[in-house]
């Protein structure tokens, strides 16, 4: 141990949206004693860390952004540098930035029963104190690389879409892609017309509707400028649409039809082609994984220098893929677009309560009432949780919400003492939970990023947005036991 500094109020970890959120709730509400501790070296999260060609947000810009900072976007959906320029410019305006420790992760947290405190241990092996702990790493900051047979005699380069390798020029490479989720459906476009040979190796078919992204005129961005109401009725326009049309799916409604047929004429007047329209086509209910827009996806996909293969891998080559048929694909390039670890909520960081480690009690799957807090670890907060994530509205109005419900918890709390969940509340909203859960659409086959490998979703709230607001609006002291 190197060193053990003073205690603090609150202690964050990460600095993404969620906990410069955090942060900068805190400084208005007057508690000044806190620290970001952020293992990069700039704030951002996961719209620092991915910046592939062609990255953007694929919900509507004038919802992603905090309801207390607009900003002035220039596209209807926001592009990855003018995300992370948003994220950097609060954490300034809000004078936050001073409060992080940048390069510092922290591995393990220990809460101390004789003192009451939170013990946190970074890499480098120094020690925090904090009264309260609050967790801001997200579901998507840890990629994920299949473990597939001879990776390490291929010969070429290779590497994750989250830790894209701008260094390496693509052009007139040939380029295997493996995946075809949302970061593939966003940088092939970008790198078909740069590769002399580019094969797309897809496990399961999306359904992708067409993404109404223009930009914002600039007589429009000076409206809304002058006129902030203008900016706030147009993002409560957005909100209903997705409280509505977009949420439909989820519960197999009526617009979730719609939006099949919206999907289904899409594919069929951008592949002409019978063959590769059949390999697009996905065989499971519209919903059930993540729907996905893009309006240049499948004019790629028709290009003469791309093929999608539909054959499982077999293994990596050290001059290619090889299929499951006994096919092999040249590469000098692999570029896996294949997800995030999103299932294994705080990994890999330890977390020690009363009773033991946070990962042994979700051995089976991560699960926390209303996605925040646990039985058993006193004054930890968890941001972007268990089941807080959303297919069809804003994270970022998840996140405020879940930020407001934390602050009133500290209310209840006062200046000292401890604060947790009851097992009995968590019971009680599990078993609600489960319920609602399999009522969806998620219950049915697909894979998807939403599930663990045992086919509980932990991922996703089951209703709208605007009901995790409510139920998330004050705490009932009634689910929680408060000691002095």
């Amino acid at each position: 141990m190197r060193g053990t500094t003073m205690v603090q109020e609150v202690a964050i970890v990460g600095a993404g949206l969620a906990g410069v959120c955090m942060a900068i709730r805190l400084k208005q509400s007057g508690i000044d004693s806190f620290t970001i501790f952020e293992k990069s070296d700039d704030v951002g999260g996961v719209w620092r860390d991915n910046t592939y060609p062609g990255a953007a947000c694929d919900l509507v810009s004038h919802l992603y952004s905090y309801s207390f900072a607009p900003y002035a976007w220039t596209h209807n959906y926001a592009r990855q540098p003018s995300i992370h320029r948003y994220i950097t410019d609060c954490a300034d305006r809000f004078d936050v930035r001073a409060r992080i420790e940048f390069k510092t992760e922290i591995t393990s947290a220990r809460f101390d029963r004789r003192l009451g405190l939170w013990r946190l241990r970074t890499g480098e092996g120094d020690v925090h104190l904090a009264r309260t702990l609050i967790t801001a790493v997200g579901q998507l900051n840890r990629p994920r690389i299949p473990e597939l047979s001879g990776q390490e005699e291929f010969l070429g380069t290779s590497f994750h879409s989250a830790r894209w390798d701008h260094a390496h020029d693509l052009t007139g490479k040939s380029v295997a892609v493996i995946g075809n989720g949302c970061s593939a459906v966003q940088f092939i476009p970008e790198i078909a017309s740069r590769a002399g040979r580019l094969t797309v190796f897809q496990r399961s078919p999306k359904w992708i509707i067409p993404k109404w992204d223009r930009e914002i005129s600039p007589v429009m961005r000076q409206v809304f400028d002058r006129f902030p109401i203008a900016q706030k009725i147009n993002r409560v326009n957005w909100f209903l649409m997705a409280e509505t049309i977009a949420y439909s799916p989820i519960h197999r409604g009526l617009f979730g039809h719609a939006l099949t047929a919206v999907a289904r004429h899409h594919l069929r007047r951008q592949v002409s082609d019978q063959e590769l329209r059949a390999k697009l086509t996905p065989d499971y209910t519209f919903g059930c994984n993540r729907m996905i827009l893009s309006n240049d996806y499948y004019p790629a996909l028709c290009r003469d220098n791309v093929s999608l293969v539909t054959d499982g891998i077999e293994r990596i080559t050290r001059s290619g893929v090889l299929t499951g048929s006994g096919t092999h694909h040249e590469a000098d390039t692999i570029i896996y677009a294949t997800g995030f670890h999103t299932t294994r909520f705080l990994s890999p960081m330890h977390i020690t309560g009363l009773n033991g480690d946070l990962h042994a009690r979700w051995i089976e799957g991560a699960s926390a009432h209303l996605g925040i807090t646990v039985p058993g670890f006193p004054n930890l907060f968890l941001l972007y949780g268990p089941n807080t994530s959303t297919t069809h509205n804003s994270v970022v109005y998840m996140l405020e919400s879940q930020v407001n419900y934390v602050l009133r918890c500290l209310g209840l709390l006062g200046g000292a003492g401890t604060i947790e969940v009851a097992e009995s509340a968590l019971a009680q909203y599990d078993q609600e939970l489960e319920s609602r859960l399999g009522r969806t659409v998620w219950s049915e086959g697909c894979s998807s990023w939403y599930k663990t490998d045992s086919g509980r979703v932990t991922a996703l709230w089951p209703l709208r947005a605007s009901s995790y607001r409510r139920a998330t609006r004050r705490p009932d002291p009634a689910h929680f036991v408060i000691s002095p």
